[in-house]
């Protein structure tokens, strides 16, 4: 008896995010050779950047990440 379709080994959800990914990346590297820029020097950049924020936060302590929420939200807050 032939597999049902709904039994199938695709995963909807992988290739919609495989579909994000590269249309994100083209884009990049697309938007990175109009700005005269190099394409594969732009892609590492995203990836460091990605994980830039995250590393950061783990080393920091939790009184220092205290301190810079509290400066950032007064400057957010302040008046101009």
């Amino acid at each position: 008896m032939p597999e049902r379709s709904s039994k199938s080994k695709l995963d909807i959800n992988l290739l919609a995010k495989s579909i994000v990914d590269d249309s994100t990346a083209e884009k990049l590297f697309d938007k990175a050779i109009e700005e005269g820029k190099n394409p594969a020097a732009v892609l590492l950049g995203r990836l460091g950047g990605l994980k830039g924020g995250k590393a950061r936060a783990v080393k920091l302590s939790v009184e220092r990440r205290s301190e810079i929420a509290k400066k950032a939200a007064t400057i957010r807050w302040s008046t101009k």
